[in-house]
């Protein structure tokens, strides 16, 4: 991987990180679903004019329906569950959970696509859960039964992840990466948009909160989003995928630097043993070893 590709890729992790604190800010202030509408909406029309400037096909009429269902499994679902899980936890334990999502990932593919649930996936996804229960049983929060919802909702949005990743190999192959970043931003945005009448906030948001909402829109959806195409471009979907491992690093540092969360040892032990589980089910280090001669964009995210 050349330095630039490991700037994008470092870029792209601190971005997505960022996204758990800009959440945990805005979302008390504006409620998750209009917090999750003004993210999706802005980064959709942003993705679009970035897609008509570079005159990249979208090909919105062919693959327009698949387009809808990632939003609505990758974005609106999920988006909406994280939002609502950080109204009650730290932006750090959300990122570490987070990191789940290819562990839910490897089981949907083994019902829905009969990818053989192999003794090494077995062994990540049972690494993966034990790192989950560390995180959760011993950290210093203190627990109520909305605090356990809300380790639900984040768990429960990782395996939306995870089955968004597989209704995208198995139903949108071959659809222009790009296009189903714009899609799936605009599919998110129509389909929460009957929901934001009855759920508006009372109180006019702050300025740090719109400048939160307008830097999870901006950087850490639309500009990550061409980063992430870009590295698939450049270095194939393998090598992108390390980003999953960086993600909880930066999450849970941006949740220390700028909103004084704490971290516990077994928070970080936890976390350890989750990322620990991924990289056993996703195979990554063995597949560096062996990259494919050339990986399309369309290959899939």
């Amino acid at each position: 991987m050349k330095s630039a590709d490991l700037g994008r890729l470092f870029l792209l992790a601190a971005l997505w990180g960022g996204s758990f604190i800009f959440i945990r800010v805005s979302a008390p202030a504006l409620g998750p679903v209009v917090l999750v509408e003004v993210r999706v909406l802005i980064a959709g029309i942003t993705l679009l004019f970035y897609a008509l400037l570079t005159r990249q096909a979208l090909g919105l009429r062919r693959w327009w329906w698949q387009y809808w269902m990632i939003g609505v499994l990758n974005s609106a679902i999920p988006f909406a569950l994280i939002s609502t899980a950080e109204l009650h936890l730290t932006a750090s334990l959300a990122a570490i959970l987070n990191a789940t999502s290819p562990l839910f990932g490897a089981f949907i593919a083994a019902v829905w696509a009969h990818e053989p649930l192999t003794l090494r996936k077995l062994i990540g996804i049972a690494l993966g859960m034990a790192g989950v229960t560390i995180v959760t049983g011993w950290s210093t929060i203190t627990f109520s039964e909305i605090v356990l919802i809300s380790i639900g909702a984040s768990l429960l949005a990782a395996a939306f992840y995870g089955l968004a990743g597989v209704f995208i190999k198995r139903r949108a192959a071959g659809a222009p990466a790009l296009g189903i970043a714009v899609g799936s931003q605009l599919g998110a945005a129509i389909t929460l948009a009957p929901l934001v009448p009855i759920t508006l906030p009372s109180v006019w948001p702050s300025a740090i909160v719109v400048l939160c909402v307008l830097a999870l829109a901006l950087l850490s959806t639309a500009l990550a989003y061409v980063l992430y195409f870009r590295l698939i471009s450049d270095v194939g979907p393998t090598r992108a995928l390390t980003v999953t491992f960086l993600i909880p690093i930066f999450g849970s540092l941006w949740g220390m630097l700028f909103l004084g969360e704490q971290l516990a040892i077994s928070t970080l032990l936890g976390s350890c043993i989750i990322l620990a589980g991924t990289l056993v089910v996703t195979g990554v280090p063995i597949q560096l070893l062996h990259p494919l001669p050339s990986v399309k964009v369309n290959d899939g995210l």
